[in-house]
């Protein structure tokens, strides 16, 4: 909509026939997208219970004051998952949009695409 002025439907339908038509490019760049944004969610998991682990053990002391260590790590762990998910969910829609934008130049240039830096031809 934003690109030719069409109505929602019409572009939606335009959308979807241009993911059609460039879609060894979409899946490639999805699949490679979500494998990153999967590993990032499990670091910054995985960080985040370390942390927590450090500073109850070094710093608060008070891994003893608990019965288990496991249940605060597996709250943090639950949350900190979420919470990735929700920020690193933008990644995703990020690669879609940059994808979307070089097909468009791509078919509006006989497919070469004109517009943006070299290194991304």
């Amino acid at each position: 909509m934003a690109i030719s002025g069409d109505s929602y439907c019409t572009s939606a339908w335009n959308g979807f026939m241009l993911h059609l038509k460039h879609n060894a490019k979409f899946t490639f760049a999805t699949s490679l997208a979500g494998m990153f944004i999967f590993m990032g969610k499990l670091m910054i998991t995985c960080i985040n219970c370390s942390v927590l682990y450090l500073i109850m053990k070094y710093i608060l002391k008070d891994t003893d004051a608990v019965s288990s260590i496991w249940g605060p790590i597996a709250l943090i762990g639950i949350s900190t998952f979420i919470t990735a998910t929700i920020f690193l969910g933008l990644f995703d829609e990020a690669t879609i949009a940059t994808l979307h934008s070089l097909a468009i130049d791509m078919d509006l240039n006989e497919g070469k695409p004109k517009h943006g830096p070299p290194t991304f031809h």
